[in-house]
């Protein structure tokens, strides 16, 4: 026997007028997702909808607009109110428990890169910042020797500009223990500063670390 629709249920059966009553934490993912999608359609109630995306084979929360239109019952306006209600709430999760580092020193990002200072090979990595010099993200890039083969302004800037990022600070360790730049850092870090320019995202500086401590070449001026 098919689910009964809300019209057909006991008032305090209804998600709506039980989400008013206790809350959402009382409902049942197929009931939020119902209340979401308001009404079902002729032959499918707006319970079997519901059931028929959570049972799908992507995940809700991956589903784009188009692959939720696509499902019977669905359609581009409540695709669009899923989607958006998904989205809301990712922003919101990621604002509340992320915190944010501002970024106004060398020194401020060092808590966050300093676990390659003592690795046996050399780590490049890259600091992507938002306008208000907040950390967005720090990835490796590459491990080996620097050199401008290794180290490409494609894989630098990828990451950076899918974080929308406004600038960014380059790193890399010397297992030498040396805080001196190499040629091949030079280099690397001006080529950087000019594929930067072009694409809009400033290199902000190239830090160099080792156990000993580090060196800014933006500070040395080498930028």
């Amino acid at each position: 026997m098919p689910p009964k629709s809300p019209k057909d249920m006991l008032e305090h059966d209804r998600p709506r007028e039980m989400l008013l009553k206790k809350g959402p934490n009382a409902l049942k993912d197929k009931e939020l997702l119902a209340i979401l999608l308001g009404t079902g359609t002729k032959g499918n109630n707006v319970f079997q909808v519901a059931s028929t995306i959570l049972g799908h084979d992507t995940n809700i929360e991956d589903m784009g607009i188009a692959e939720l239109s696509s499902i019977k019952g669905v359609g581009p306006a409540k695709a669009c109110i899923i989607a958006a209600a998904f989205e809301l709430a990712r922003r919101r999760l990621d604002v509340s428990d992320k915190e944010v580092y501002t970024i106004r020193k060398p020194e401020d990002l060092l808590p966050h890169i300093n676990h390659i200072a003592d690795k046996k090979q050399e780590y490049f990595l890259c600091a992507s910042l938002n306008g208000a010099n907040e950390l967005i993200n720090s990835r490796i890039i590459t491990v080996g020797l620097l050199n401008s083969s290794q180290v490409h302004p494609r894989e630098v800037f990828a990451d950076a500009i899918t974080d929308r990022a406004a600038s960014i600070i380059l790193a890399h360790n010397h297992p030498s223990g040396t805080l001196e730049p190499s040629k091949a850092d030079t280099m690397v870090t001006r080529q950087l500063c000019e594929s930067g320019k072009l694409l809009g995202i400033e290199v902000l500086d190239h830090l160099i670390i080792t156990k000993k401590g580090f060196i800014s070449l933006k500070d040395k001026g080498y930028m």
